[in-house]
């Protein structure tokens, strides 16, 4: 299996970043051919989405945590940022892994569909992915 960590700097602010092109990039390297890319947020605050990307569809994803998912006192688990709370809840509506085939060396997704971090928490703007490749 062919793994490497890379860090993705989110800022102080909500955010769906787009992480496809640095699976491709991973892959290329990787010399893939067949198999499967398993992407893997190791952060309790973070998740990972495959959606449509500059459509509106990554700020509707984010305007309905927020309806979901308040950032008010109602948590329990309250340190951080007012609302924190929040953010230990995301991962457990959007994963923190995700897992596409890869065939002919490249990503085996829909046409508008990407690979995105999704990353609510505003306390820690940067995060580490780990992608992983299994070849077939």
């Amino acid at each position: 299996m062919h793994s490497e960590e890379i860090e993705i700097r989110t800022g102080g602010r909500e955010v769906v970043h787009d992480l496809t092109d640095r699976c491709a990039r991973f892959l290329s390297a990787a010399d893939a051919v067949d198999g499967l890319l398993n992407v893997w947020v190791p952060h309790a605050t973070a998740g990972l989405a495959v959606i449509e990307t500059g459509a509106g569809s990554d700020d509707d994803l984010l305007a309905a945590l927020r309806d979901l998912l308040p950032g008010d006192d109602r948590w329990r688990h309250r340190h951080g940022t007012p609302g924190h709370g929040r953010d230990h809840v995301l991962p457990g509506l959007i994963p923190p892994y995700a897992t596409i085939p890869v065939l002919g060396g490249v990503l085996a997704l829909g046409t508008w569909q990407s690979i995105c971090l999704v990353d609510t928490n505003v306390d820690n703007p940067v995060r580490r992915v780990r992608l992983s490749f299994l070849a077939g």
